[in-house]
């Protein structure tokens, strides 16, 4: 329910709200010479879609009940996942130059760029090895960056509204924050994750495969 939630605040604010991200770039200083808004915003617009189709697959195919219901559209429902964030990571690549912060912004996102993909294809590659519990690690690994826009927008609150820092200051330390909180959130799931006892894998884990 908070996932859809915030799914649909995302919608409303980027193409109801404030369709030209004027708020956002706002913040932006010294935009390189190929900054083109027209561009920018199309592909910021397939950014936030892909993001928001991730983060609602990646949810669905988590769901126990949709596990045992249907194999099928567990393994559809993840191929859309896959695309969905490759089709991110390609649209953050184009935008990745032109980060609020500079230089040292875009080469967090350039890393995020290479880790979630990386992470995605490895989680299909378990499953197909019939990896199951391995499979689960990789995609929870995978999913978590569907939260990076909330986490870098949550620091950068806190660091410019309650710590009265300069606005790229706090948005640069929102990113980095964001991939460790990623991380951290990550392998802390997978850590309190009951760890199968048997080395043949369950009905439910047999249905976890894309």
């Amino acid at each position: 329910m908070l996932i859809m939630i915030y799914i649909l605040y995302t919608v409303f604010k980027n193409f109801i709200y404030d369709p030209n991200s004027t708020a956002f770039l706002s913040h932006k200083t010294n935009l390189r010479d190929s900054f083109y808004l027209p561009v920018w915003l199309g592909v910021m617009y397939v950014h936030v879609i892909a993001a928001c189709l991730a983060m609602l697959s990646g949810a669905v195919n988590f769901s126990g009940k949709r596990l045992t219901s249907s194999r099928k559209f567990h393994r559809f429902n993840g191929y859309i996942y896959v695309v969905c964030v490759m089709i991110e990571t390609l649209s953050s690549g184009y935008m990745a130059p032109h980060s609020t912060g500079g230089r040292i912004v875009s080469i967090a996102f350039n890393l995020v760029n290479m880790y979630w993909p990386a992470a995605t294809v490895v989680s299909v590659f378990q499953a197909r090895r019939k990896q199951f519990d391995k499979h689960r690690k990789w995609m929870i690994r995978s999913y978590l960056f569907c939260f990076t826009n909330l986490f870098i927008h949550l620091i950068t609150f806190v660091c410019h509204s309650g710590f009265v820092l300069i606005y790229e200051v706090s948005y640069t330390i929102g990113v980095y924050g964001a991939i460790v909180l990623n991380v951290a959130i990550a392998e802390w799931v997978i850590q309190k994750r009951p760890h199968p006892h048997a080395t043949v894998p369950s009905r439910n884990e047999r249905m976890s495969s894309f």
